[in-house]
């Protein structure tokens, strides 16, 4: 597995060493991901783990539960408002550092959400988020929008750690505009003889980072704990994005950042985060 761990003078820098950069930038290009152990203090993600573990239940009661693809697998927003926003989640200078090199000049996060696989779930169709802006040609063009996963609890095959493919970013066959996002059965047995499928064990505190291309998928949880799973995604400053993130007001300052742009709503009413998702792509 790919992955970086954070050096105690990194730390006081708040910056990667030019080697450690190095190594996340060529891991990210050749097989598409990299982990930064570390990064995040636990006392932070130990107040997100409380509140979304006990959201999980607001979400199951709807009239239409979110589920995405299988049965067991939600999408589920964090909540956008203090106490629960933190700059180490949010604009995290070693993450920044990686994603300004890969993107440019100008960086900005258009997405702030998440995944939680549920006890029980099922196994999600292979599948990427984003396909090639210009598919089908010869060659890979280089990556245009990364996704930040951040792991609210232990995350391991046990409890459903999500299945990467690596190096399958570089196959240029997937549209950014295809509606089927979906991996059809051949194409991934071919894929096989090229490269292999993992679940990766990542710790609290640690960040994984993807390019948006990669296959992955959702996995059985075995435990009886939900596993929640922050995701955002950090786009090249001429990448047009939707509509902006909804935060609630008085959070703007704790968003700011020089090289990092949150492409944000800053609103004084209560943000509905619980119930505003659909089901994706899911048949019961």
């Amino acid at each position: 597995m790919n992955e970086i761990q954070i050096s105690k003078h990194e730390r006081l820098d708040k910056h990667l060493s030019t080697d450690n950069l190095n190594k996340a930038i060529r891991a990210v290009r050749e097989d598409g991901y990299v982990v930064l152990n570390d990064i995040i203090e636990t006392g932070h993600i130990a107040i997100l783990r409380d509140r979304m573990l006990a959201d999980v239940k607001k979400i199951l009661s709807l009239d239409s539960v979110p589920y995405q693809f299988r049965k067991g697998h939600i999408q589920q927003d964090p909540p956008p408002f203090k106490p629960f926003l933190f700059r180490d989640v949010l604009v995290n200078p070693f993450v920044i550092d990686i994603t300004q090199v890969l993107l440019g000049d100008g960086v900005k996060n258009a997405f702030y959400s998440g995944n939680c696989c549920l006890p029980g779930s099922q196994h999600q169709p292979i599948h990427f988020d984003m396909g090639h802006l210009w598919p089908n040609w010869p060659n890979y063009h280089p990556v245009h929008a990364i996704v930040v996963n951040v792991p609210v609890v232990d995350m391991s095959p046990e409890n459903g750690s999500t299945e990467l493919w690596p190096q399958t970013h570089l196959n240029t066959a997937r549209s950014e505009t295809a509606e089927d996002i979906k991996i059809p059965d051949a194409v991934i047995e071919a894929q096989r003889e090229q490269s292999q499928p993992f679940q990766p064990k990542i710790p609290v505190g640690s960040i994984l980072i993807r390019d948006i291309r990669l296959w992955h998928c959702g996995m059985p949880n075995k435990k009886d704990v939900p596993r929640p799973m922050i995701a955002m995604i950090h786009y090249p400053v001429w990448y047009q994005t939707g509509k902006p993130i909804q935060f609630a007001k008085g959070s703007e300052e704790l968003l700011k950042d020089e090289r990092l742009t949150t492409v944000a709503e800053f609103v004084d009413e209560p943000i509905d985060y619980i119930s505003h998702h659909g089901t994706y792509d899911y048949n019961s």
